[in-house]
């Protein structure tokens, strides 16, 4: 959500190779996150795995279509993964996720099962987005995880990065293997600088308050869509 708007309006990079760099960032972050999470007992690993399943098989999916795309529109990976970091900043302001349940309920009863499929379901369309621009996985995850399995937000995002841990090496395998271009030391920089971003930020998510916590992530990617946006087009 962050990296490929950054490398495509600052850096003028291909937006096939944001992507794949903006992945494999993804990896290392979301498996320290995800620990973070599972240390504070914030994680449901039993749903999540199932998530994850249809997550990979979309990611796949999603990749090859990414590449189709960024060949017939260079610029357009770019533009949308702008466009949805605004959107994603106002609807945390505007309709912040405040309840939910602390843990996962029993996956016996038919409203539940039906719950974990209709997930799993959604799981594959998000492993796509996410293939396909290399952004929005982790937040789309955790909206259906709350929407549809009812977790507050801790419960949802630690989940959500559980999943995008794999989901994300698979995007990166995908696009590295379709022939995206690879830059060591850029990509070495911002997959570190992005490791020290997820150990700091996971401690303070797993502390702050949960209204707190969508009004900082709310402005954040507000202000950064607008900007990255607003520098691409002058």
């Amino acid at each position: 959500m962050v990296i490929t708007p950054i490398l495509v309006s600052l850096c003028g990079w291909a937006s096939y190779d944001a992507v794949t760099v903006a992945l494999a960032s993804d990896v290392l972050a979301s498996m320290l996150s995800a620990y973070t999470y599972y240390k504070n007992k914030n994680i449901d690993v039993k749903r999540g795995s199932l998530v994850t399943i249809t997550a990979f098989l979309g990611t796949v999916v999603g990749s090859y279509c990414g590449y189709l795309f960024s060949q017939a529109q260079p610029d357009g990976l770019g533009y949308i993964s702008m466009l949805t970091t605004i959107f994603l900043g106002i609807k945390f302001l505007l309709k912040p996720i405040t309840d939910g349940e602390d843990s996962a309920k029993s996956l016996r009863s038919a409203a539940e099962l039906k719950k974990i499929v209709l997930a799993m379901v959604c799981g594959c369309g998000i492993g796509w987005v996410c293939g396909f621009t290399g952004s929005g996985g982790g937040i789309l995850m955790f909206t259906v995880f709350t929407l549809l399995l009812q977790y507050n937000l801790k419960i949802a995002v630690g989940t959500s990065t559980m999943i995008m841990t794999l989901v994300a090496l698979t995007g990166t395998i995908s696009h590295v293997t379709m022939g995206a271009t690879i830059y060591p030391l850029p990509m070495f920089l911002t997959v570190a600088s992005c490791l020290f971003g997820a150990a700091v930020s996971s401690r303070f998510a797993n502390r702050c308050e949960i209204k707190k916590l969508n009004k900082v992530v709310g402005v954040t990617l507000t202000v950064l869509g607008i900007f990255t946006i607003g520098i691409k087009i002058l």
